[in-house]
């Protein structure tokens, strides 16, 4: 064990004593160790191990600990408190710009313990309503953050999606006479990516002078497949096709296993369109974002494509926060976005008291913000803004009001945000109780999952399914790329018990409007219908909704 890791281990000691507010002299001590190891012009494992006590700005506790390190290397106090640290925590500390001490606010007050999480509060708005975090950390922070995670080689399909159609339209320009086309996770447009692929008939040479000019770096491949990651740790894969096997190739690489496996064999014979390959195999066509699980394919054989839901079907925005508790703007400001989008409703739903961090409405203020929407209104019509909230799920089940004030809203979405670190039988106790309640019209985002940073809590999806049906609750398939939740592989289950579901992007600003697009792609890869999504209801159809329970 040389001098600079023994000076990191006891650096890392002396920020997680800090991080988990532990005697502040102490942490100080390991820190100026750390600094005075890494300076020493001599390895300490060549020192006879009496004379490390000696050497300035070493005492004895250390000087053991040193000793310790030597011997085992292993310290037993950092062994501890690692133990007591969430692995999320300390990933935290490679992000640039957050100390000890902002780490353990983030993780004691906001209850955050992993990147993901923390990427979720800053685009929520939330990293400001805590001292020590401006607008200006809250942004830096953000942009350290997914420059991490950017270089984690796993992606949302939102974060990757730039990067593939900029590559994708330089293929096209410089080759018009090849044929060239996207497939894999990104043609399927899987929730999440970790690789982008395309099938083309280009030549090797010809295609690596083309990526060269991307400052990418060529990695070992298959035979017939070019392989290459660029700076941004995104992997391309390349499969070389000529025009005889190219629709071939394209419909091989674009499905799964699973769903390769129910389909019927093919042939090597030359096919000039994937249709054609459908058509010889007696089999329905299937679109590639389809093309997953081998029960999707043979519901489409018997019952055939109905027509899927697309972006231009969401009529209305539920589920959006302002700025009363956590969102960027205003409701004026929403709701004239909204008119310019040709939208015709808004239900708010800002957060609930009990989400302090989040700036949660008082009673008081929520009385005020149901007269400020009656203006609004009046000032809109025939836009309306519908008076919601996103009530918090306390901990035995019960929503965040009184009955006097849940029954002044037009509807409840009811979601859990804290102690999330549930066993199945305490989510599930906690979640039926919810849906139960008679005010509660939307489950929001059922499992409370961060995608690629955070599991969702365990749940039984068929019996959560089946209470929302029976209490006539809405299931939200959140559309924030981090959650699309429900997730999608749940959608024919909840239609088949006749659920009503309901694409909502839980915006925090106008720009979050966006992405009910990405909730959008999701439902429809389960075959979700605009008849079956709230969100695409019109406002007759929505008010008539409200009288309905």
């Amino acid at each position: 064990m040389d001098n600079n890791s023994i000076a990191d281990h006891f650096s890392l000691l002396s920020k997680l004593m800090d991080i988990h507010g532990e005697n502040s002299f102490r942490a100080k001590n390991y820190s100026i160790a750390a600094f005075t190891i890494e300076k020493l012009p001599a390895p300490l494992s060549q020192l006879p191990q009496e004379q490390i006590a000696g050497i300035k700005g070493i005492g004895d506790s250390t000087a053991a600990k040193i000793k310790e390190l030597l011997n085992t290397g292993r310290l037993a106090v950092l062994d501890e408190i690692m133990l007591k640290t969430p692995p999320g925590i300390i990933e935290m500390m490679q992000i640039k710009g957050l100390g000890p001490k902002k780490i353990s606010t983030i993780w004691k007050e906001m209850e955050i313990e992993s990147i993901g999480e923390l990427l979720y509060a800053c685009n929520e708005n939330r990293l400001t309503l805590f001292k020590g975090f401006g607008a200006k950390t809250q942004e830096n922070v953000k942009q350290s953050i997914e420059f991490f995670l950017n270089h984690q080689g796993h992606f949302l399909y939102a974060q990757i999606e730039p990067v593939a159609e900029e590559l994708h339209t330089a293929l096209l320009q410089k080759f018009p006479d090849a044929q060239i086309a996207h497939t894999g996770q990104f043609r399927r447009e899987a929730i999440t990516i970790d690789k982008l692929e395309w099938v083309v008939t280009l030549q090797e040479a010809i295609l690596h002078e083309f990526l060269l000019h991307y400052n990418v770096e060529q990695q070992p491949a298959d035979p017939g497949q070019k392989v290459y990651k660029t700076s941004g740790n995104v992997t391309l894969v390349f499969h070389l096709a000529d025009p005889s096997n190219f629709a071939r190739l394209l419909f091989e690489t674009t499905a799964t296993p699973s769903f390769l496996a129910g389909f019927p064999a093919i042939t090597d014979q030359p096919y000039p369109s994937e249709e054609e390959i459908f058509a010889q195999a007696s089999a329905p066509f299937v679109p590639a974002f389809l093309r997953e699980e081998t029960s999707i394919y043979e519901q489409i054989q018997s019952k055939g494509l109905p027509e899927l839901i697309t972006p231009e079907d969401i009529r209305g925005i539920i589920h959006s926060h302002s700025n009363w508790s956590d969102g960027s703007n205003t409701l004026e400001e929403m709701a004239e976005a909204l008119i310019k989008d040709g939208k015709e409703y808004l239900v708010i739903s800002d957060h609930s008291r009990t989400a302090a961090y989040a700036n949660g409405l008082t009673i008081e203020r929520v009385i005020a913000q149901h007269q400020q929407i009656e203006a609004l209104n009046k000032k809109y019509a025939p836009f309306r803004i519908f008076k919601s909230i996103e009530s918090d799920i306390l901990n035995d089940g019960a929503l965040d009001y009184p009955e006097e004030v849940l029954k002044t809203f037009d509807l409840v979405i009811a979601s859990v945000h804290s102690n999330l670190k549930m066993p199945e039988e305490k989510a599930m106790a906690r979640l039926l109780r919810a849906i139960e309640n008679p005010y509660t019209r939307i489950l929001g985002h059922p499992t409370g999952r961060l995608l690629l940073s955070r599991n969702g809590y365990p749940i039984d999806h068929k019996k959560i399914i089946e209470a929302c049906v029976a209490n006539n609750v809405v299931i939200e398939i959140n559309a924030h790329p981090r959650r699309l939740d429900l997730d999608w592989q749940w959608i024919p289950y909840a239609l088949e018990k006749g659920a009503l579901l309901s694409i909502n992007p839980d915006a925090h600003a106008i720009s979050g409007f966006a992405d009910t697009r990405y909730g959008v792609l999701a439902a429809r890869k389960g075959l979700l219908t605009k008849e079956r999504n709230l969100s695409s209801f019109s406002l007759a159809e929505f008010e008539t909704f409200l009288t309905s329970k």
